[in-house]
């Protein structure tokens, strides 16, 4: 890995908590509650639950595993050095297919916001091309953009919950609905698999492992208090939704925080919720980007995609010919499909990549070993388990994708020999 020009570290412990927190604290705290509640009703706390635990045991993973590798790739390279380069190439494989289903899908979550009818996807557009500038100028300015638009969120998130409570909307004896269980455990499990799409952000800090300073000290300690703090911030919301509209409110509606807002009496503070949930989809664009980003130019610095992807701008310290090419796929998705389906495919590949980062952990030992193997056990068990409630149609359109990605590497190597 050191015969390629590397990127800068510029990253200390509170950016890259921050760039964390807004790959997860993103669209989905506006959104996934609903399909999470017609999976589960009320028992989608227990879901809420259950994906938080499926996400520390991962995110244990990814810590322990990017404190020994703290380089740009994330699991692809953990893969690659822990499993061998199929494994490696799956995860990668994985996070660029998925991410960049999500990524369009998170503009036009956005544009859905703050649009006016029949502009949607231009803006759409205009945003992709926006943040790629921005993530273009170096990681320091995305950290910086990071920052103001988490600080936005969980301002707009404070206010929403504020007003349900304060307006007198929240029943506390609407929360177990007809009890935590009535949906079966199958319906927390699938509630769980749509939920933990909205945790695996953390993963970005580990794709970023080579700009963050004191990275073995600095990942496995960001990773970690990221995923708490947001974990805390969906329990808080899940809760409050539930107190205002019941499970079969929340499962009933695609915007349920500000239906929430409106039922407690603030209804000034409805526009409010809409502004967070805009910037909360572009801090989740904002984030996908730059981990898309380092995760290609890992892989194309290995073959395992075009070499010319591998290039870092000589000023800004950036993967500039990665990010402008998967700009530009992200702008052609949007403009000839509708992505708003596309979660459960992106949770596919997510579960897989976190898969392949379980088992690579679990071969670790001696100085690297932070923590038990147990967790990785479960976190490999879970992510089986997890795919197995995705709907049917994800998982085969998964696999055609992932079987697509092993034909194109065959090829390359193939060519090579």
């Amino acid at each position: 890995m050191s015969t390629h020009p590397e990127l800068a570290r510029r990253l200390g412990t509170v950016d890259a908590v921050v760039i964390g927190l807004g790959s997860m604290i993103g669209a989905g705290v506006f959104a996934a509650f609903t399909p999470a509640a017609q999976a589960a009703g009320s028992g989608l706390l227990v879901g809420l639950a259950v994906a938080a635990f499926v996400a520390y045991c991962n995110a244990t993973s990814s810590a322990q595993l990017a404190a020994a590798y703290p380089t740009s790739g994330g699991t692809y390279i953990y893969g690659r050095e822990r499993l061998g380069p199929w494994p490696g190439f799956l995860a990668g494989w994985g996070f660029v297919v998925g991410k960049t289903a999500s990524s369009a899908a998170m503009a036009m979550t956005f544009a859905a916001y703050a649009a006016p009818p029949g502009w949607e996807r231009p803006v759409a557009i205009a945003a992709v091309v926006l943040l790629v500038a921005v993530n273009y100028r170096g990681v320091s300015r995305t950290a910086g953009l990071a920052r103001i638009i988490v600080a936005a969120v969980l301002a707009a998130l404070t206010i929403a919950v504020a007003a349900v409570w304060a307006g007198g909307a929240a029943s506390p004896g609407d929360v177990p609905g007809g009890g935590l269980l009535a949906h079966g455990w199958y319906g927390i499990l699938q509630s769980a698999g749509l939920l933990f799409f909205a945790f695996a952000g953390y993963a970005r800090i580990a794709t970023l492992g080579e700009e963050v300073k004191d990275p073995r000290r600095t990942i496995p300690r960001t990773i970690l208090l990221a995923l708490a703090i947001a974990a805390a911030v969906y329990a808080i919301v899940g809760v409050t939704l539930l107190a205002a509209l019941g499970p079969d409110g929340v499962a009933s509606t695609s915007a349920p925080l500000a239906d929430a807002v409106v039922a407690g009496g603030w209804a000034w503070a409805a526009p409010v919720v809409r502004v967070g949930a805009a910037l909360a989809s572009l801090g989740a664009l904002l984030a996908l980007v730059a981990g898309l980003g380092r995760t290609t130019l890992a892989m194309a610095r290995e073959g395992d995609l075009p070499h010319w992807l591998a290039a870092i701008h000589p000023r800004f310290q950036v993967p500039h010919r990665a990010e402008l090419a998967l700009g530009a796929v992200i702008c052609v998705i949007i403009a000839v499909a509708d992505l708003r389906g596309a979660i459960a495919f992106s949770s596919f590949g997510v579960l897989v990549y976190y898969l392949v980062a379980n088992l690579a952990a679990f071969t670790q030992s001696g100085a690297d070993r932070r923590y038990p193997k147990v967790l990785q056990v479960l976190g490999a068990l879970a992510c089986v388990v997890l795919v197995a409630t995705l709907p049917l149609a994800a998982v085969l359109v998964g696999l055609v994708i992932f079987a697509a990605g092993a034909a194109y590497r065959m090829a390359r190597l193939r060519r090579r020999a």
